[in-house]
């Protein structure tokens, strides 16, 4: 292994990364060191980098929050896994590059029926949505789920996931074909939202209401779903795609006896007000296993719209910006990088 990494460098802002070569960092104790081979980008890291994002000014840094490769080595006291493991994992920072080192804590084996381009969807994307469906809202076989977003990494993979867990599902996006994508995953029934006839067209597939409602849009979606949720249902609060964060009427959940459930999937991977990684690693590695299980059998079917090669993360970047990503963005290492950028 070469002594030299490429890697996306911070600057100011996202309009000072650029690509640099760096020496490849060695893993400490109870580290592994992961030959990265690719890298989902995700509207969360951009504003990390231009320090929007809510977890303090982190714009000297360039953050990944999942990826996946190989081994290539271990630190003392690390065995869990051996070189030449395929896996994904969540990374803290700088995994935009050849090699990174992390916590084995948040590294999970992947089945060898995964290809690397798909495999970062599982670390945070099917993570979330799987913790939010069974830990949080309790979803159970029979129920209905009403997913918003659905095309989404996060929507998308709550669509397959409701589906393998035995839910009726009727999914929402933003245009006709990323409706056409839902259905392609799974997705009982699909409505246009925005539209005027949103709430008819969702009451007409579901005349009792929705029991779980998983929003990972917010503002207007949130305010649909408060008419749309059955007597008792629960609404997962996932994150704010659009851009207005909801007031949430006390009113309207008394009458119809609604719960509205926060869920930050961060608290289980180090990213919460304190880091719990090593606290929840059980239960997180046994819903991968899970999940990968089910990748096996054929349930869950990972989509990547867009492949990058890392010199070409701008490109990446307006994708992700322009919300073009159906499932995931990713950004996959050329060897012998340019150090252009």
């Amino acid at each position: 292994m070469s002594n030299q990494r490429y890697l996306i460098a911070p600057g100011t802002g996202t309009a000072g990364l650029r690509i640099a070569a760096a020496e490849v960092p060695r893993p400490g104790p109870g580290q592994a060191l992961i030959r990265m081979r690719a890298w989902s980008l995700n509207f969360r890291d951009l504003m990390m980098i231009d320090g929007t994002y809510p977890v303090g000014d982190l714009r000297e840094i360039v953050p990944l929050s999942d990826g996946a490769g190989e081994i290539v080595e271990l630190g003392a006291g690390c065995t869990r896994f051996a070189v030449g493991d395929r896996v994904c994992a969540v990374i803290d920072w700088g995994g935009h590059a050849e090699e990174a080192v992390t916590d084995p804590a948040t590294v999970y084996k992947l089945p060898d029926s995964l290809p690397f381009h798909l495999a970062p969807q599982f670390p945070t994307s099917y993570a979330t949505s799987f913790a939010a469906l069974d830990w949080r809202a309790r979803l159970q076989p029979g129920e209905t789920l009403l997913v918003h977003g659905a095309a989404g990494a996060v929507g998308l993979a709550a669509v397959e996931l409701g589906k393998a867990m035995g839910a009726r599902v009727i999914a929402t996006a933003s245009t006709p074909e990323k409706l056409v994508v839902a259905r392609a995953h799974g997705a009982d029934g699909t409505v246009l939202f925005p539209s005027e006839g949103a709430l008819e067209a969702i009451r007409a597939l579901l005349p009792n209401g929705a029991d779980v409602v998983y929003d990972p849009v917010g503002g207007d979606a949130f305010d649909l779903s408060l008419r749309a949720v059955a007597q008792c249902g629960r609404i997962l609060v996932i994150g704010f795609a659009n851009g207005r964060i909801q007031q949430i009427p006390g009113n309207i959940l008394l009458v119809k006896n609604i719960s509205v459930l926060g869920f930050n999937y961060g608290k289980y991977t180090g990213w919460g007000l304190v880091d719990e990684r090593h606290q929840h690693e059980s239960i997180v590695r046994a819903a991968m296993d899970r999940m990968f299980a089910w990748v096996v059998e054929g349930k869950l079917k990972p989509t990547t719209s867009h492949r990058f090669p890392l010199t070409e993360y701008r490109a990446a970047m307006d994708a992700v910006l322009a919300r073009q990503a159906v499932g995931k963005i990713v950004l996959e290492m050329a060897r012998n990088t340019s150090s252009a950028g």
